[in-house]
């Protein structure tokens, strides 16, 4: 996206690899069917091609919910 910049690797730090992700949370006791619908709304709109071609023009790498990032375990994982 900025090729006049070096990568980091170019700086001096080879190896390096950046990630982060996005998630959405709801309040506890939140239904299990209402997480349901509002997670396979969310891979819907991910997976659209407007929205696929938009986020990837910023860079993003849509890949949608991966098993340890499913709802249920993240509810697994909570602090509370």
């Amino acid at each position: 996206m900025a090729p006049e910049l070096p990568t980091i690797a170019e700086s001096g730090l080879p190896g390096f690899e950046m990630n982060g992700w996005f998630g959405t949370v709801a309040p506890a006791g939140t239904p299990a069917p209402v997480i349901a619908k509002l997670n396979s709304e969310y891979q819907r709109v991910l997976h659209s091609p407007e929205v696929r071609e938009r986020l990837e023009s910023f860079g993003f790498e849509v890949v949608g919910t991966r098993p340890r990032s499913s709802p249920p375990a993240c509810a697994a994982n909570r602090r509370d």
